[in-house]
């Protein structure tokens, strides 16, 4: 059986003997000198960056109901997004029916509590429902062959999307101050002309779906709020580059487009600092604003090849995750002057989507295989645990905590 470390309380001493020879954590934020104290009463993150940017968490409506999450999120977090319930197929079901039901009560906590909201997505390729693209007869319209129905379905599906749009915007305009308009639509493997993922919005619509998102959105938002085209591995080519070519055309249209959103689901050593900086400067020389939508810091690389639970982590991974995190703020701080807002996709180790894709693989005598170059027989795979934020499942502070609260 592989043999893993249980992650021991890392405070003091024993996380001074745990830092490696040169650590730059160690080194810079002193984090060997700090107790493991609870994020309940701990230094508040949002202020350590009030004068860089805001600081946001993505939540579900059932964490606003939890008091620890709920006092989490008033004092570290100065921004909120929906982590689902303001998606198309959430908030739009059918389409003479909207569910506002679930959003309305993240926009009610945000409005109690003086929190920025980030509004998550107005139009995707996933979690989106079938009726936008099926005809008025039932048929599914990126089939059509007929260049006249084809045509038709392209101002039926450019019409829904308006009203939808208009619906939702106009709801929230009083509350939402930057909107995820629309959602990952490169796909760099995609084999499309530049770039462009083949989603029934394109298939039917071409990239005139973007441009009419953007432009009702501008219409009915409010006059401050900006607008963003959202992806994620924005920082490495061809995909950055299919991105970057795809925005400067369409500001080159006359396209509303106010930012670019980096999701940065990121991991320990992918990509490098160097990417992200250059990333975050092609597009600010295009005039635009830039927005960390995502942020998380998954323990593993890719394919994932996961611990099957919390504790069997090694506590070598905390102090480099420490590490990536220290040294990813001080980036983030540098460019604060185009970086308005860094939103981490969770509040806790607690809740994250990086779960689902926490494999933990097995060999034939039963043992946990976490070796990607090693040659194995697969018998079992099982759901395992990923560890991406600066705090605990039980609230208290990580060492990637002291990393970005103490890192000046």
């Amino acid at each position: 059986m592989l043999k893993v470390l249980r992650k021991p309380i890392l405070s003091g001493l024993a996380l001074a003997l745990l830092l490696p020879v040169g650590s730059t954590v160690g080194a810079e934020t002193n984090i060997s000198n700090k107790p493991s104290i609870s994020g309940l009463t701990a230094p508040q993150l949002d202020q350590r960056y009030k004068d860089s940017f805001t600081i946001g968490a993505a939540v579900e409506p059932y964490q606003l109901l939890d008091a620890k999450d709920t006092q989490m999120l008033k004092r570290h977090f100065n921004s909120i997004v929906a982590e689902n319930v303001m998606k198309p197929s959430s908030i739009h079901p059918s389409e003479n029916v909207y569910n506002f039901e679930q959003a309305d009560k993240i926009i009610e906590f945000a409005r109690e509590n003086g929190m920025e909201v980030r509004g998550h997505t107005l139009v995707w390729h996933s979690q989106v429902p079938n009726w936008f693209f099926t005809d008025k007869d039932g048929k599914w319209m990126p089939n059509e062959t007929d260049p006249v129905k084809r045509a038709a379905n392209k101002q039926l599906l450019l019409q829904r999307l308006h009203d939808h749009i208009k619906t939702v915007v106009t709801r929230y305009k009083n509350d939402v101050k930057s909107w995820d308009v629309v959602n990952e639509v490169i796909d760099e493997w995609g084999g499309q002309p530049g770039g462009l993922r083949n989603s029934a919005w394109y298939q039917i619509a071409g990239t005139d779906y973007i441009k009419v998102a953007f432009e009702t959105a501008r219409e009915y938002a409010a006059q401050d709020a900006k607008l963003y085209i959202n992806d994620y591995n924005s920082e490495v080519t061809p995909k950055r580059t299919y991105l970057y070519n795809l925005v400067k055309s369409l500001k080159e249209q006359g396209v509303p487009i106010d930012g670019v959103g980096h999701q940065a689901h990121i991991q320990i050593g992918w990509p490098s600092e160097k990417e992200i900086e250059d990333t975050i400067n092609m597009f600010t020389e295009l005039g635009l604003d830039n927005q960390i939508t995502e942020l998380d810091v998954s323990m593993y690389g890719w394919p994932v090849r996961a611990y099957p639970t919390y504790d069997s982590i090694p506590a070598q991974k905390f102090i480099d995750q420490a590490d990536r995190y220290d040294r990813l703020f001080k980036l983030y701080e540098k460019l604060g002057d185009k970086i308005s807002n860094v939103t981490f996709w969770g509040i806790a180790d607690n809740h994250t989507w990086l779960n689902d894709r926490a494999d933990v693989y097995y060999d034939a005598e039963g043992n946990v295989v976490t070796n990607t170059n090693a040659p194995y027989v697969t018998v079992e795979r099982r759901a395992g645990k990923d560890a991406p934020f600066v705090f605990d499942p039980e609230y208290n502070v990580k060492p990637a905590y002291w990393a970005i609260i103490d890192h000046k």
